[in-house]
C-alpha cells in the first residue's frame, strides 16, 4: 500500500513541476516585456522634448525681423511719390526727409537700404508678405497701422488739409463750406480717412500727388493731403503756384510702420533717438524746410 502511495505522489510532483516552470517563464516574460515598452516610451518622450526645444528654436529665430534684415544685408522701404517725404529727383534716385532718414538708419543697422513704390491701399498686405520691411513715407499713425501693423515712436506733426485753388480760397474756410465741392484722395491714406470722417464727397487716386493734379487740373475742386506735402509743393516759387491749403481737418503724428511686434520698431526706435541726439535729425529737416514739425525723440 505504502509503495502505491509513492507513485501516486511522485506522479503529481512530476506534474506540478513543469506548471511551476511555466508560471515563472510568464511572469518573467511580462516583466520583461513591461521594462522594454517602459524604455521606448522613455526615448520616443525624450525625442519629442529635444524636438520641441529644436522647433522652439528655430520659431524664436524666425520671430527676429530685425535678425532677417541683417541677415539680408537690406532694408527695403515701401514709398510713394510725397515730396518732401520721398520723391525722385532729377536723377531718377530717391530723396526727401524720409529717404535720408532710412539711409541714416539703416547705416546703423549696418543694412543697405532700398526703395519700393508700392499701392498704398495695399501697404499691409506688401508688409506682411514680406516684399518691403516698412513703411516710411510720411505715415500718420492711423488705427489701421496700431492693429494691423506696428508703429514706431512719432517723430514728426502733421495734418489732413484742404487744398483748392488760390482765387476761390477765401471761399471755403471752414468746414461747413466744403460741402458740395467734389475731392480728390489717395485710396487707402488718411486724407481719405479725414474726408470721410468730414462727410466729403470724393473720388480716389493712386497717390497724393496725383490728387493735387486733379485741382491744378480743375477735374477736381479740391483734395486733401498732408500739411507737410502742401508746405512743400503748394505756393508762390513751387510748380502749382495757383493753389493753396485752407481748411485743416485733422491734426495727426507720422511715425514708420513695421509687421506688427517687430523687434524692427525698437531698433529703429533707439537709431532715431541717437540721430536726433547729435543734430542729424534737424540737420535733414532744415534741408527740407521741416524744422518747426520734428518731434523730439
Amino acid at each position: 500500500m505504502k509503495k502505491v502511495l509513492s507513485l501516486i505522489m511522485a506522479a503529481a510532483l512530476c506534474i506540478a513541476m513543469p506548471a511551476c516552470s511555466s508560471t515563472q517563464e510568464s511572469s518573467s516574460a511580462a516583466e520583461s516585456s513591461e521594462t522594454s515598452s517602459s524604455s521606448t516610451e522613455s526615448s520616443e518622450a525624450s525625442a519629442s522634448e529635444a524636438s520641441e526645444a529644436s522647433g522652439n528654436a528655430e520659431g524664436s529665430a524666425e520671430e527676429s525681423d530685425l535678425a532677417y534684415i541683417q541677415d539680408k544685408g537690406t532694408l527695403v522701404v515701401g514709398v510713394t511719390e510725397f515730396e518732401p517725404m520721398d520723391y525722385l529727383d532729377e536723377n531718377g534716385e530717391w530723396t526727401g526727409f524720409d529717404a535720408d532718414m532710412a539711409r541714416e538708419v539703416g547705416a546703423i543697422l549696418g543694412v543697405d537700404v532700398e526703395f519700393s513704390s508700392i499701392d498704398w491701399n495695399n501697404k499691409i498686405f506688401e508688409l506682411d508678405n514680406k516684399s518691403i520691411d516698412c513703411l516710411w513715407n510720411g505715415m500718420t499713425i492711423t488705427e489701421e497701422i496700431t492693429t494691423a501693423a506696428s508703429a514706431t515712436n512719432p517723430y514728426a506733426n502733421n495734418g489732413q488739409v484742404v487744398v483748392v485753388k488760390s482765387d476761390v480760397a477765401d471761399q471755403y474756410q471752414t468746414e461747413e463750406s466744403l460741402a458740395d465741392l467734389t475731392f480728390a484722395v489717395e485710396a487707402g491714406s488718411a486724407g481719405q480717412a479725414a474726408a470721410e470722417e468730414a462727410g466729403l464727397n470724393f473720388i480716389t487716386v493712386n497717390a497724393q500727388a496725383d490728387a493735387v493734379m486733379e485741382v491744378a487740373a480743375g477735374t477736381s475742386d479740391a483734395c486733401v493731403i498732408d500739411m507737410l506735402m502742401a508746405i512743400a509743393m503748394l505756393g508762390e516759387g513751387t510748380d502749382y503756384a495757383d493753389l493753396t491749403y485752407t481748411v485743416t481737418l485733422t491734426d495727426e503724428e507720422y511715425g514708420i510702420g513695421c509687421r506688427q511686434g517687430s523687434d524692427l520698431v525698437d531698433a529703429i526706435n533707439d537709431a532715431m533717438k541717437q540721430l536726433y541726439d547729435d543734430g542729424t535729425m534737424m540737420e535733414i529737416a532744415e534741408k527740407y524746410n521741416l524744422q518747426d514739425m520734428i518731434i523730439a525723440q
